[in-house]
């Protein structure tokens, strides 16, 4: 069973490190300091929109409409640290024979 905590610990943990790096990087692009014509930040860019995109789309769906705001990587990113906590509160579980 320690194993199956240790699997999705690490799961949680590169999901917040890929929103993370989609974030920054958003942020990046928004400002200027990045260029989407460069290839590699293009590449890069959309890397990370294929893999999170499904988890944003489904997350929308509930979410209002806010005119040019996108709430959905913020939902994420708390759904994300509510698991790593709830997995972390409940590590005894996984640890008892």
């Amino acid at each position: 069973m320690q194993s199956i905590y240790q699997i999705l610990n690490l799961i949680l943990d590169v999901v917040w490190f890929i929103m993370i790096a989609h974030i920054i990087m958003s942020w990046l692009i928004n400002f200027q300091v990045l260029n989407l014509h460069q290839p590699l930040v293009q590449q890069v860019w959309y890397g990370l929109n294929k893999l999170l995109e499904p988890l944003y789309s489904r997350i929308r769906r509930f979410l209002p409409t806010m005119s040019g705001l996108d709430l959905a990587p913020l939902v994420a990113f708390i759904g994300i640290i509510v698991l790593r906590i709830i997995l972390r509160n409940n590590a005894s579980f996984f640890y008892s024979y």
